[in-house]
């Protein structure tokens, strides 16, 4: 079996990375102009491939790359990653608000409201600062 760390770090190259997105988006053509759309050499794209072949992201069938079902979870995980990327300057907004003053919970879910769009984001903060306030309130 594959370890965490093997399949992160399968994908943890931008090369590797940008081959699963590749796939992923089912954005394939023939071998060797993705090769070359991707600007990578034959070596380059082909070790990746395996590497993702192996941990079980991707398999082969009739001479094109699909994800599996474990690939796509991760891909998904992935896209989560990629939004909260580009939402991290209005992350470290809230962090700061959040450390500079006590804020209600309501006050904390207009500024996560008025600040991020994404709706999973804006659950995942709100989620997560009512474990911190009830274990707040547990340890008082």
């Amino acid at each position: 079996m594959t370890s965490e760390a093997d399949i992160l770090s399968t994908i943890s190259d931008e090369k590797g990375l940008l081959i699963f997105r590749t796939i992923a988006s089912a954005d394939q053509t023939h071998a060797e102009i993705l090769i070359t759309k991707l600007n990578l050499t034959r070596k380059q794209y082909y070790s990746r491939v395996a590497a993702l072949v192996n941990s079980g992201l991707v398999k082969r069938r009739e001479g094109r790359y699909y994800l599996t079902a474990f690939g796509k979870l991760l891909y998904v995980a992935q896209k989560k990653i990629e939004n909260a990327l580009n939402n991290y300057w209005k992350l470290k907004a809230i962090d700061s608000l959040e450390l500079s003053e006590k804020l209600s919970k309501q006050d904390y879910d207009k500024i996560i409201s008025n600040l991020i769009e994404n709706r999973e984001l804006k659950r995942i903060l709100t989620e997560q600062q009512q474990k911190v306030l009830s274990q707040s309130s547990e340890q008082s």
